[in-house]
């Protein structure tokens, strides 16, 4: 039996540590009167502190009109240092007597933006066109270069320049849906996860066993409050079955949304004095992969570089058109596309189970994740119900 990497020895704050306002969530064990159940948590130089009876879930957070101010001034029990929570979260047997770290959304919506920046819709295009067969992914690779010249990524989605653009791939017999959402003027939106599914830092992220061509896409996630607007943001993993997207686009859902596919964490940073806006749209996202078969890739990605700004990403998810009372948070999308080749056959970069993945951005910290099989991983079990029972059982309701 292969050897597991640990997921033990990763620095999992923002390269500023608690300077910004960082708040999560942790499952806290059964203490005095209260049941165990998830609690929300600020992330401060003292230790960790459960503010869930000025907040009991993120949702209510996102409700405030300033949400960075409100865990500023919440006062809370200390449960612990952070460093000993992180360590019991990636424990091989975590101690069902201290906390774990949770992802840091509960009962938003969790929704993704795709093909943002265009080595990404390259990838979509290859997909597409090498019918999920990863072998022919390098061939195809070419002939899109050949065929679309110049440079993609100059070309602003819904502009002029995107009208002719389109209309010379129609008659070459190469446009594409991918290049519809690249560079028309709808962004693609996506359901990623129910509410309540999406997994933690240190926790197992899922492959489908039918999948043969998958990737992790390490992007950032923007966290938007029930009016629409952006007050923070955190990282994510976008797990992906890159065969059986590209063998039709109907099949999105079942290679998105599976269990373990949405990697969130480890906090959100809240726009406050010391993170704006403005530092999500230079924000530097880098990935590590390391495997059991000590294959090892590295990647980064750039939002500098990305096709549309932060805020029509959301204005395309949440407006007049739809709402989301309980807030929002919105995968940007990724300009890392992994072609590093992983074995023989020429099949290109695709996940083993057992690899670790390590999602880094200076601002937000990292989030490590373990890939594993789909049904190998823990099942989902506790939903929206569960948690609406566990916090009426705690007085927070």
């Amino acid at each position: 039996m292969t050897q597991k990497l640990s997921l033990a020895g990763h620095p999992i704050l923002p390269d500023d540590g608690t300077a910004g306002t960082l708040v999560g969530r942790v499952w806290r064990p059964a203490h005095g009167a209260w049941p165990a159940g998830p609690s929300v948590v600020a992330i401060r130089a003292r230790g960790v502190f459960d503010i869930s009876r000025t907040v009991p879930t993120i949702a209510d957070l996102l409700a405030q009109a300033n949400p960075a101010e409100v865990v500023a001034y919440a006062t809370g029990d200390r449960i612990g240092a952070l460093e000993e929570i992180v360590a019991n979260t990636v424990a091989e047997q975590p101690s069902p007597e201290f906390p774990t770290l949770l992802a840091p959304v509960d009962l938003q919506a969790v929704k993704a933006a795709g093909v943002t920046f265009a080595v990404s819709l390259l990838e979509r295009l290859i997909e597409e066109q090498a019918k999920g067969d990863p072998s022919r992914a390098a061939q195809v690779r070419a002939d899109l270069g050949t065929a679309i010249g110049g440079d993609i990524a100059r070309v602003k989605p819904g502009s002029d320049d995107a009208e002719k653009l389109k209309q010379a791939l129609i008659a070459k017999g190469m446009w594409s849906q991918y290049l519809e959402v690249g560079i028309g003027p709808h962004a693609e939106i996506f359901t990623k996860a129910p509410p309540m599914a999406s997994v933690g830092y240190g926790a197992e992220v899922g492959l489908r066993d039918d999948a043969e061509w998958t990737n992790p896409e390490p992007e950032i996630v923007l966290v938007v409050t029930p009016d629409g607007r952006i007050v923070g943001a955190t990282l994510g993993n976008d797990v992906n079955l890159r065969d059986i997207e590209g063998r039709s686009a109907l099949l999105l859902g079942k290679a998105k949304d599976n269990n373990g596919s949405s990697a969130i964490g480890p906090f959100i940073r809240l726009f406050d004095a010391t993170y704006s806006l403005d530092d999500v749209r230079k924000a530097e996202v880098s990935l590590e992969i390391t495997g059991t078969d000590q294959f090892r890739l590295t990647g980064r990605s750039d939002l500098t570089q990305i096709s549309r700004d932060p805020t029509e990403l959301v204005a395309q998810t949440i407006g007049a058109n739809h709402q989301y009372p309980d807030g929002v948070v919105l995968y940007t999308g990724t300009l890392f596309a992994p072609t590093q080749q992983r074995g023989a056959g020429g099949k290109g970069f695709t996940h083993a189970i057992g690899d670790i993945v390590l999602i880094r951005s200076p601002k937000l910290g990292a989030l490590v994740n373990r890939v594993n099989l789909c049904k190998a991983i823990p099942p989902w079990t506790f939903g929206a119900r569960d948690l609406m029972r566990n916090l009426a059982a705690r007085g927070l309701l």
